[in-house]
């Protein structure tokens, strides 16, 4: 991949999205992972405004302290980003006293995580309409068109995708060009939706290099009988993600009237 050239290419891209929509820059929730501190440098280096917004709820130290560490080093070298931090934590805390009581708590707990995800979602359009600026999105290849690992209407909720077209390690590849603190580049992938130490690899089974020769057999149409051991582990759990998670990956589907239904008997 040509590096510097893919940086340039979607920096430019941000920049003319943003002026021909008439709007001011971005905002971007930063989380101290890779996706998002690859995402707000390159809107950084647009030149139009940034705002970093840290929105932790019941965050890990070492996420919050990666996240603290990246916009500090983003506004040493970047003079169009600030920072907003949101805590969320009595607000989730609230909004989950306020919920009726379940017997299956596992489900419960699911669905809370992707509640974080949404309220975070809330406040970053919050800050959009406050500042007239877009909510950039940080979701990668794999997960947005491979697995669907997000939140619908959460991390999913996004005005624009600038590094969609990214494979996870191309990313990091990114990240490695634009300096991105070296903490973050080594730190294990996590959505950080569930207040413990859990990583991406270990909610999924596989690891962002193994789903990404998954999503490549799959595009060739190759199927499970094609592989045997830890191949075929890996792309039955790509396509065991893929189908479950299709409903994010296409469009909302509408019940369409036939004309005749429309027309008065």
């Amino acid at each position: 991949m040509q590096t510097e050239k893919v940086i340039d290419h979607i920096v430019n891209w941000l920049g003319d999205y943003a002026n021909k929509a008439n709007i001011k820059g971005f905002v971007i929730g930063v989380s101290g992972g890779i996706d998002s501190a690859v995402t707000s440098t390159l809107c950084a280096k647009t030149g139009l405004d940034l705002l970093c917004v840290e929105m932790p709820i019941h965050q890990g130290k070492n996420q919050v302290t990666r996240a603290d560490g990246h916009i500090d080093w983003l506004m040493t070298n970047f003079k169009n980003v600030n920072r907003q931090m949101v805590n969320l934590t009595p607000v989730f805390d609230q909004l989950v006293d306020a919920f009726p009581k379940v017997e299956d708590e596992e489900q419960r707990f699911m669905s809370l995580a992707n509640t974080r995800a949404r309220l975070r979602m809330t406040t970053l359009y919050y800050f959009a309409a406050l500042k007239g600026y877009l909510v950039a999105g940080t979701g990668n290849k794999v997960e947005d068109f491979g697995i669907g690992f997000y939140t619908k209407y959460g991390d999913g909720g996004v005005d624009l995708s600038p590094i969609a077209d990214l494979l996870k390690t191309e990313v990091y590849e990114l990240g490695r060009v634009l300096g991105v603190n070296q903490e973050i580049m080594e730190a294990a992938p996590t959505d950080g939706l569930w207040g413990d130490s859990r990583t991406d690899e270990d909610q999924i089974g596989a690891s962002y290099p193994e789903l990404e020769w998954a999503m490549q057999m799959d595009h060739q149409g190759r199927t499970g009988d094609d592989f045997s051991d830890r191949q075929k582990e890996v792309f039955q759990i790509y396509k065991r993600f893929n189908s479950a998670n299709k409903h994010k990956m296409i469009p909302i589907p509408i019940c369409e009237i036939p004309d005749s239904l429309k027309v008065t008997a």
